[in-house]
């Protein structure tokens, strides 16, 4: 499956490296008294260090470290300096991969952190919920955004940056259609016929009747006047009241009237009926 990107490498830097600045530091890197006992019964200092390393990764940004990783030094310094260890101590750390690994256990048993579900009741759970964010969400950062502070919520450790993605892209995509189905199934018989016509409907110079409703002409004269309101006439007379977007978050809205100012006829007709509908009918009521 190809990889879906979303995100540009700035907001995922955003969203997934180690604080560095001070208040950062402060706000999500201090140890707690509970949080030195456990880190104490690391024997040697390098274990101590990377055992609270990894441990308030895991608390912001909510990841594992990916091995090799290059840690900041201001991190580093930060944490050696509430153990009393150096921080370039951590150079030396978890050189055996199975000692990293066995500190992950370790604080996923101690804390309660769990691993992302990719089944399961949880797993379904977790994407009912996403789908309902994405109809709120105004853009890829922001759905990026609330599926990371989901996860720090419910103690779940974040997946990989391209899984996120691709999740809150299906998310996006799933949102879009079920907010067209929605407005779709709102209208009746005959709404849905007389928004069928703007599209097949010709008018003299070879233009669709939604094209010629789309085409404000800019005029000031009583004919550009009297062709404003042959429009307008014909959007009352189409009868479509706002009620048919309650509900959808105006954010959604503004972007199914954006669609259908870029769209010409023959494009609205190659898309579902659903889809084309709700394009259409937001238009016309917002128009």
């Amino acid at each position: 499956m190809p990889r879906r990107h979303i995100l540009s490498a700035r907001q995922r830097s955003a969203l997934l490296d180690l604080p560095t600045d001070e208040a950062a530091l402060l706000r999500h890197y201090l140890l707690a008294d509970d949080d030195l006992i456990h880190i104490d019964r690391r024997r040697r200092p390098e274990n101590r260090i990377g055992f609270a390393l990894q441990l308030c990764a895991l608390r912001y940004p909510g990841r594992t470290l990916a091995p090799g990783e290059l840690i900041p030094h201001t991190v580093s310094a930060f944490l050696g300096a509430q153990l009393g260890i150096a921080g370039e101590t951590l150079a030396a750390y978890a050189v055996r991969r199975q000692t990293r690994h066995q500190h992950m256990e370790a604080l996923r048993r101690i804390y309660g952190y769990r691993m992302f579900p990719g089944r399961g009741p949880y797993a379904r759970a977790f994407r009912d919920w996403l789908l309902a964010e994405a109809e709120q969400a105004r853009s890829n950062d922001d759905l990026a955004r609330r599926f990371i502070a989901r996860c720090r919520e419910t103690m779940t450790i974040l997946p990989a940056i391209t899984t996120i993605e691709r999740l809150c892209a299906d998310a996006l995509v799933a949102a879009e259609r079920r907010i067209e189905k929605r407005i779709a199934a709102r209208l009746d018989p005959v709404a849905c016929d007389g928004l069928d016509r703007l599209t097949t409907e010709m008018l003299p110079g070879a233009i669709s009747r939604f094209i010629w409703l789309r085409r404000i002409e800019p005029g000031n004269n009583s004919a550009a006047a009297n062709r404003l309101l042959d429009r307008l006439e014909f959007l009352r007379a189409m009868n479509l009241n706002d009620g048919i977007l309650a509900g959808v978050p105006p954010h959604r809205v503004a972007r199914l009237r954006r669609q259908g100012e870029r769209y010409f006829a023959d494009g609205l007709r190659d898309l579902g009926a659903d889809r084309r509908r709700a394009i259409m009918a937001v238009c016309v009521i917002e128009w």
